[in-house]
Order: C-alpha cells, then structure tokens, then sequence
C-alpha cells in the first residue's frame, strides 16, 4: 500500500507530504474593521490615521490595503482593509502596536477632548479563489462593498454562481473587481457569508451597471438555474447589503 501510494503521487506530481502540509498552512489573513466616530470626531480620528496609525500599523508588521468612508454617511464611519501573513501574525502584531509607547501618546493627545470612537466591529477575511489581487485602480471612481448572507447551506452554490458567471457578466457590464473575501474559517458567517468590493466611475455608473446586469439574459438563466440546485433563492431575505464608498486622501488604494 506504502509503494502504491508513492507511485500515485509521483504520478500526480505531489510530495508524499503535500496533504499534510496543505492541511497545516495558513491562509493570509485580511481584517476589515469600521468605526463608529462619536459626534463631531470623524474628522479628528481620519487625522489620527493619516499623521500616525497608519505608519504605527507598517512600523508593527500590517500591511494597508484601503480606507474608505461612505457616500452618505451619517453614522460617521471609517471602513478600513488591512493584511498579514496570517490570523496568528495578526495577533502579534495588534499587541506589539497596542504597547507601542508613541501609540499611548497619540492616541492620549487625540482624545484630550474626549474619545474619537463609539464603536468598533472587526471581521477576519479570506480571498475567494476567484478574487484578484486588491490593488491600484487608477481614475476618479466609488467604490461599493456588498454582502451577502446566503441562505442555509447555500453559500457553496452561491461562490460556484460567482466562479463561473457572475463576475464575468460584471466585466461585461462595466463593473471593475477590487477584491472577494469569506470569513476564515471558525470566524462567525464562514458557513454563509460572502463580502466584496466593486469599482464604478460613479454613483449613476453603478445604478446603470447594476440595472443592465440583472435585464442580462445569460444573468437572468444562471440566476434561474442556481436557484433550481438551491431550492429557492441563494440568500436570506435582504440578505444583500451595499455601500458606496470613497477612499480617504491617505488610503493606499485611490
């Protein structure tokens, strides 16, 4: 059995260990946090970032991929991307900044008139298989970061609709792709969560992207055809969120 198996994996051009370490690697780590600025602090805490927590977040090991703040904004959001290696490297990393000496005195300064933040939510992200690269997208452009939630055991059929068709029928339709995450795996949603972000010239170029889309023949059968393997719709009633976005002048990505 032993020499069988080293056949079969010389002939598939696997290491007799590649299933161990395939099960042993960690996937690179994304987190997307969004704060809650209290009123009137929004502008104080994007000075926070753009003077210090961004250079204080490369000095401890994270990388910067974007942020953002919506369109319309009225809970006074800061969105923001960032990676590491890993969920592990993550946790070092966030403790070696949270200790840091010039992290206590700016964030002391910041808040001598009171805290800058009321609430932060954090998730951790993995790409899809299907995502590209996050990366630079010249011009003058929104963003839009949309999630699904799919309905009970449904997500593997929703990521496969997006696999083969739907990010391709947004190509046609003047849709640019930014990134596609799932939750890592034991991280809440992992079983049913989908979040990405789009790229349009603007607002209306989104409405008008949007609308043409979903007119799509080809989308219109997919759509019917994904739903018949599912037994109804692929996500929970409004069970899509989308938010435009504009990058701050100090995100990485434009």
């Amino acid at each position: 059995m032993k020499r069988l198996f080293q056949i079969i994996t010389l002939v598939v051009g696997l290491s007799p260990d590649a299933g161990s370490a395939a099960e042993t690697a960690r996937p690179r780590c994304f987190e997307l946090r969004t704060y809650f600025a209290n009123e009137g602090k929004l502008d104080a805490l994007n000075a926070r970032f753009r003077d210090h927590t961004t250079n204080l977040f490369t000095s401890h090991g994270m990388t910067n991929v974007g942020y953002w703040m919506p369109i319309e904004n009225p809970e006074r959001k800061l969105i923001y991307l960032l990676s590491y290696p890993d969920l592990a490297s993550r946790e070092t990393s966030w403790k070696a900044f949270q200790a840091d000496p010039e992290w206590t005195k700016v964030r002391k300064a910041s808040e001598a008139n009171g805290g800058l933040v009321s609430k932060v939510e954090s998730r951790f992200l993995a790409l899809t298989d299907f995502s590209p690269e996050p990366g630079q997208t010249p011009g003058d452009h929104v963003f839009e970061m949309r999630t699904y939630t799919a309905t009970p055991g449904n997500l593997p059929l929703l990521l496969n609709r997006f696999r083969g068709h739907t990010t391709k029928l947004f190509t046609r339709h003047g849709m640019k792709h930014f990134a596609y995450f799932t939750p890592l795996a034991g991280q809440p949603g992992v079983d049913n969560t989908l979040l990405y972000f789009l790229v349009h010239d603007s607002p209306d170029a989104c409405q008008k992207s949007f609308a043409a889309f979903r007119a799509d023949p080809e989308w219109v059968k997919v759509k019917a055809d994904s739903e018949t393997a599912g037994g109804g719709s692929l996500t929970i009633p409004d069970g899509v969120k989308s938010e435009l976005l504009k990058a701050t002048d100090f995100s990485p990505v434009q």
